[in-house]
């Protein structure tokens, strides 16, 4: 059983730092499943106040997550459209064959939704859309951040085990 745990909660915090990158996919919060796994086997003393802490982290950036590219796209002059945009860039992006499909798309979108607000003013678009594009790299970058820093911390505890 053990083994398994172990190997679930492998998969599990790879799909974190995924996840990192997916908008489907909430990244800390499933890496923190493979921590609790990995917490879950018999050489390993659980530790509540270890998977606690851990755990209003990934819970506190996944609600962050939603803020930051609105609040990079306010910074900015953007609207609300940027930020949906954004998201609906990303995912045709992840979609597209292109390289760097996801970056294009994220930018594209947040210029689309821009000009869906307000089609006048190229400039303030071009602005907005970098300010949520901006929000985005900001998301992702400490959503990754702290899908390696448990990925780094599962291994820790793999070692422990053998």
């Amino acid at each position: 059983m053990d083994v398994f745990l172990t190997v679930l909660g492998f998969v599990f915090v790879c799909l974190g730092i995924v996840g990192s990158f997916l908008p489907v996919l909430p990244g800390p919060i499933t890496s923190w499943v493979g921590l609790l796994l990995i917490q879950l086997t018999s050489p390993i003393a659980e530790n509540w106040m270890y998977l606690g802490v851990t755990l209003f982290v990934a819970v506190f950036i996944f609600i962050l997550d939603y803020f930051i590219p609105t609040i990079g796209a306010k910074k900015f002059g953007g609207s609300k459209y940027g930020a949906y945009g954004t998201t609906i860039g990303l995912i045709v992006g992840l979609l597209s064959p292109i390289p760097f499909g996801i970056v294009i798309g994220a930018f594209s979108g947040a210029l689309v939704g821009e000009l869906l607000y307000d089609s006048e003013d190229i400039n303030r678009a071009l602005k907005a859309s970098f300010g949520a594009f901006i929000g985005f790299l900001t998301s992702t970058f400490i959503k990754f951040s702290t899908a390696i820093l448990y990925f780094i911390l599962f291994i820790m505890d793999l070692i422990t085990v053998l």
